[in-house]
C-alpha cells in the first residue's frame, strides 16, 4: 500500500513527515519538486511533478491518495481514487461533488474521507466526544434546551496592531469575508450576510481566562445532524464559527468598508491588491510563533438552570516542531490515512469519524500536538 501524498505547502509537512518517519511507503507529489525536496528530501527520494496522468499510473488498489492541494484538485483527485481502488483522504469541506461520489465509493469498496484537520477537523472529534458524553450522562433530556459553540481561530502569539497574520495568501481570509452565514440563536435561524455583521464577544476558558471576538461562519445548521443531535433535541444556540484577537473588528473597520463595494472582475483584482499588500505588512516573520485557539462547548439547561456544561479549550503554538497550525492540520490528516489503511473506516465519503475508539485514540495523539488541552466542566 503506498500514500501518494499531493502538495507540499507549509501546512501539509508535518503530517507527511509523521507517515515518512514512521517508515509507510510514501510517494510525494508537487507541481514543484524542488519544493517537495527542500519540505522532505531528508527523509525521501520518492518524489513526483504531480500531474493526474503521471499519478494515475503509479496507482495500485488499497493505496490512499491524499490532496493537499488547492480545493478544485479534491473532486478529481477522488474520482481518480474510485477508478483504481484507491482511498481518498483531505483536511477540507465536503464539497456537494464529493457527496455525490458516495455510492461510487461504496461500489468501489473505498472511503473518502474529508474534513479531517484542524477545523473542520479537531472540532468535529471534540463536538463527537461532548455529545456522546452528554448523552450518557445523568443530565440527558431531550426536554433540556441545548446551547453548542465551536470557535477556532489562527492568531498571531504576540499581537500586532492589525490584531492578524496571515501564514499564506490573505486572498482566501478576505473572499471568506464576503461569505453569508446560518446560525441558531435564541432558537431561530441567523443568516447573516457578512461576517461583521454578528461580531460577539467569547470568553474562552484557558488556564488563564481570556476573551475574543467571534463570529460564525459558512452554514453551521447541517452539522447537527453530523454531530448526532436528536431531532427532538431543543436547540437553543448551534454555531461553528471563527475566533480573532479582541480589537480586530476595529482594527478591520475600513477593510470590511471596501470589501462591501467590491463586485465582479474589477471587485476581483482589487482583492487580490489587497491581498498582497497585507501579505507585504502582515506576513509573519521567519521563526515568529503563530497561535491557534480552539474551543468546542455543549450545554444543557433545565427550566433556566445549567444540568450540563462542558468545553474543549485546545491553547497550541508554534515552536521547535514548527507552526501550530501545520501541526494541527496535517498530523490528523496523517492518523486518517492510517485508519483507511487499516481498514477502521467504511467505504463511502466521510467527515471526521464519530466511532468513539478512533476520537479517542486521535484526541490522545492531538493532545501532544498543543501546549494546552483540556475538558473543562463548568457544572464541577
Amino acid at each position: 500500500m503506498t500514500i501518494h501524498w499531493c502538495g507540499t505547502g507549509l501546512s501539509a509537512i508535518p503530517g507527511l513527515r509523521r507517515l515518512l518517519e514512521a517508515g509507510h511507503d510514501v510517494a510525494v507529489w508537487n507541481r514543484t519538486t524542488d519544493k517537495a525536496r527542500e519540505a522532505v528530501g531528508d527523509l525521501t527520494t520518492n518524489i513526483h511533478a504531480f500531474s493526474l496522468a503521471n499519478l494515475g499510473q503509479m496507482l495500485s488498489p488499497k493505496d490512499v491518495i491524499v490532496s493537499m492541494l488547492p480545493g478544485d484538485w479534491h473532486v478529481p483527485l477522488a474520482e481518480l481514487a474510485i477508478e483504481h481502488g484507491a482511498h481518498f483522504v483531505s483536511s477540507s469541506y465536503i464539497a456537494p461533488e464529493m457527496r455525490a461520489l458516495d455510492q461510487r465509493a461504496k461500489d468501489a469498496g473505498v472511503c473518502l474521507i474529508n474534513e479531517v484537520g484542524l477545523d473542520p477537523g479537531i472540532d468535529h472529534l471534540m463536538a463527537h466526544a461532548l455529545v456522546a458524553d452528554y448523552k450518557a450522562s445523568q443530565a440527558f433530556d431531550a426536554e433540556n434546551e441545548i446551547s453548542f459553540i465551536s470557535y477556532c481561530g489562527g492568531i498571531p502569539k504576540t499581537p500586532n496592531p492589525f490584531r492578524y497574520k496571515f501564514s499564506w495568501s490573505p486572498l482566501g481570509v478576505l473572499k471568506a469575508l464576503r461569505s453569508p452565514s446560518k446560525s441558531i440563536r435564541d432558537f431561530k435561524e441567523l443568516d447573516v450576510a457578512r461576517p461583521w455583521d454578528a461580531i460577539s464577544s467569547y470568553n474562552a476558558p484557558l488556564p488563564t481566562p481570556e476573551s475574543f471576538e467571534v463570529y460564525p461562519n459558512r452554514d453551521s445548521i447541517p452539522f447537527m445532524g453530523q454531530y448526532e443531535f436528536g431531532e427532538d433535541w431543543k436547540v437553543k444556540e448551534f454555531v461553528r464559527g471563527t475566533l480573532r484577537l479582541n480589537g480586530w473588528a476595529d482594527a478591520w473597520a475600513d477593510v470590511f468598508k471596501e470589501v462591501e463595494t467590491l463586485t465582479g472582475p474589477e471587485g476581483d483584482a482589487r482583492l487580490k491588491e489587497m491581498s498582497d499588500q497585507f501579505w507585504t505588512e502582515n506576513a509573519y516573520d521567519e521563526g515568529e510563533p503563530d497561535r491557534v485557539v480552539l474551543c468546542v462547548g455543549l450545554k444543557a439547561e433545565k427550566d433556566g438552570a445549567e444540568v450540563w456544561h462542558k468545553t474543549y479549550v485546545m491553547d497550541a503554538w508554534g515552536d521547535a516542531r514548527g507552526t501550530a497550525m501545520a501541526r494541527l492540520v496535517s498530523y490528523p490528516v496523517s492518523f486518517a490515512i492510517e485508519a483507511a489503511m487499516n481498514g477502521k473506516i467504511a467505504a463511502g465519503v466521510h467527515a471526521a469519524p464519530s466511532d468513539q475508539g478512533l476520537v479517542e485514540k486521535w484526541m490522545g495523539e492531538i493532545g501532544k500536538l498543543a501546549q494546552h488541552l483540556e475538558v473543562v466542566d463548568s457544572k464541577a
